[in-house]
């Protein structure tokens, strides 16, 4: 686009695929170039400090971290990089807390190419973005908030096991949220019986397996 200035994007998300699509997407638009391509929030977080990115994609499903804390590390790193989830699961819990740390659009891996085009443009030069791909902000809460009343967990319950699979402990989880050992012990036996899972591991394949993980 003529007269569009030059965007640098930081791209933060573990699969090689992705990589090749945006490396693709940065050959074919002039005035996007890759700033770096991180895998891990920790890298991602370095890289952000170290390269003051105009646009960061970011994958909430990362090994290492939450989406949110993710989010809030980098502002404090490059406070101008304007941040853009990217992801497939809209309905995902972190989305909401990720918006509200100060990520500014949603948009779904499968979107078109000249979408995510637009939004890394419109989102660089300021410009306003309710939504993205025709998903509302209260639709992506009414979608999560359908799938955990389909299995009965609560948003706590459900937090808390997202914590768990990133491999935090129970002392990890309490500092985390504020909540004592024993609440934290209790949230979690409830949901496993919620789940019907004898175990930590058993509870997280099933939440994988209904695509909350």
């Amino acid at each position: 686009m003529a007269g569009t200035p030059v965007v640098s994007v930081l791209v933060v998300d573990d699969h090689p695929i992705v990589l090749e699509g945006v490396s693709h997407l940065v050959d074919s638009t002039p005035w996007i170039t890759l700033a770096a391509y991180a895998r891990t929030g920790r890298e991602a977080l370095t890289l952000a400090g170290q390269t003051q990115p105009d646009v960061v994609l970011l994958d909430l499903r990362l090994p290492d971290m939450l989406g949110p804390e993710v989010v809030r590390g980098i502002r404090s790193r490059a406070p101008a990089a304007q941040i853009v989830l990217f992801t497939a699961y809209p309905d995902h819990a972190a989305v909401e807390p990720a918006l509200a740390a100060g990520a500014r659009a949603v948009v779904l891996k499968d979107a078109d190419r000249a979408d995510l085009v637009d939004v890394i443009r419109r989102v660089a030069a300021g410009e306003p973005l309710d939504h993205v791909g025709g998903i509302e902000p209260d639709e992506i809460s009414e979608r999560l908030a359908r799938r955990l009343r389909d299995c009965a967990l609560t948003r706590r319950e459900y937090e808390i096991l997202r914590r768990v699979s990133m491999g935090e402990t129970n002392p990890e989880i309490a500092e985390a949220t504020g909540l004592t050992r024993n609440t934290i012990k209790t949230y979690v036996q409830s949901a496993l019986n919620k789940l019907g899972a004898r175990n930590r591991i058993e509870a997280l394949n099933r939440l994988n397996e209904l695509g909350l993980l």
